[in-house]
């Protein structure tokens, strides 16, 4: 089993920036790729970056690609999600997840943990 804990969450003004984090107990997430999602109220939850499991590859959405950076700490068990530009858009739970299929992954059901969410606000 893996356990997942977000944090970082809160409310930002539009244009500003926020860092969420992901940290993992339980079994090794040895090969494990990891993605972040996210669900804005009255919205189907959505995909919103993933990276492989050395770290070398990701994968982002378009509506945040240049705003988003994924990365992840191997050794800490560690997944960040640095937010920057943020919009009103933004706004939703966000969600990490882990997936052992090997594949950087942008639907939910290849994902097989996934956290409780933190909350994201962007003010306009």
């Amino acid at each position: 089993q893996v356990q997942l804990v977000e944090s970082g969450g809160g409310l930002v003004q539009a244009g500003g920036s926020l860092r969420l984090s992901c940290a993992a107990s339980g079994r090794t997430l040895s090969g494990y790729v990891m993605g972040w999602f996210r669900q804005a109220p009255g919205k189907e939850r959505e995909f919103v970056a993933t990276i492989s499991w050395s770290g070398g590859n990701t994968y982002y959405a378009d509506s945040v690609k240049g705003r988003f950076t994924i990365s992840r700490e191997v050794a800490k068990k560690m997944v960040y999600l640095q937010m920057n530009s943020l919009k009103p858009e933004d706004t939703a739970d966000y969600y990490c997840a882990a997936s052992n299929s090997g594949y950087l992954g942008v639907l939910g059901h290849e994902y097989d943990y996934w956290g409780q969410g933190t909350q994201v606000t962007v003010s306009s």
